[in-house]
């Protein structure tokens, strides 16, 4: 999951190519009713038989709408999915969401549908949007739409700072400073804003803090295929104490 353009179905591919180069199964799931084209083939489709369009010009909506409407269509056939995904026997399942968060994430039936195709063996992936978190504002509004997602479905979840490749080294060693040390985070946020606004990031990082916001990230690339393997190893120490299937 992440803010739309944090680039969630290019990972979703990239992981895809990544698992099979290493000679892994996996099943790729559309999500996204809305998504016009794909950077990868997905084994189930929703666009089979939902279509963003379609619901529009049926219920009279406009695209948020739509989404909104396609997520409550979608928990109500969620049963039959995972009966068709069940049927693949694969180790992994890669989900790709819809692409603007707040019209998947904060929906009671889109809950209901993680819950139902994942179970307890998962683990959210939430893309940090490279333009955005170059500033400490950028980054900090999106730890907290992060750890809100979190704890809207009670799931593990590791942050990934996506699309690496267009930041400049300076702009990395900052983030990456600011994720090992909130400290820093902080003198860099006030930096960015005066008056009335200090005290709000005072308080504000102590909330991030008592929630455990602060987390490392993994810094990836669709189009390198870097840090897949990062994200490959964090969910094998997560459910197999680390074990490498990538091995003979």
């Amino acid at each position: 999951m992440g803010v739309a353009g944090a680039g969630k179905t290019s990972l979703l591919g990239a992981m895809q190519r990544w698992l099979g180069l290493k000679g892994l199964d996996c099943v790729t799931v559309n999500l996204d009713p809305g998504a016009e084209t794909l950077p990868y083939a997905p084994d189930y489709d929703i666009r089979e038989w939902l279509s963003l369009r379609k619901v529009m010009e049926e219920y009279g909506l406009g695209p948020n709408g739509a989404q909104i409407a396609a997520a409550d269509l979608l928990a109500m056939r969620v049963g039959g999915i995972r009966k068709i995904l069940e049927a693949f026997r694969s180790p992994y399942i890669l989900l790709d969401t819809p692409g603007q968060l707040e019209l998947f994430a904060f929906r009671k039936a889109s809950r209901l549908v993680v819950e139902t195709l994942t179970g307890e063996r998962s683990v959210l992936a939430f893309l940090l949007d490279p333009t955005l978190a170059k500033v400490p504002s950028g980054y900090i509004s999106q730890l907290l739409l992060s750890a809100t997602v979190q704890f809207r479905f009670s799931l593990p979840m590791m942050n990934i700072l996506s699309k690496a490749d267009l930041l400049s080294e300076g702009d990395i060693e900052s983030i990456t400073g600011w994720a090992e040390d909130s400290c820093r985070l902080q003198a860099s946020a006030e930096e960015e804003r005066t008056g009335a606004a200090v005290q709000f990031n005072i308080e504000l990082f102590r909330a991030l803090e008592t929630v455990g916001a602060f987390r490392n990230f993994i810094r990836a690339s669709a189009t390198e295929l870097a840090g897949i393997e990062d994200i490959y190893n964090a969910v094998q120490n997560h459910f197999a104490g680390g074990e490498d299937l990538t091995k003979d």
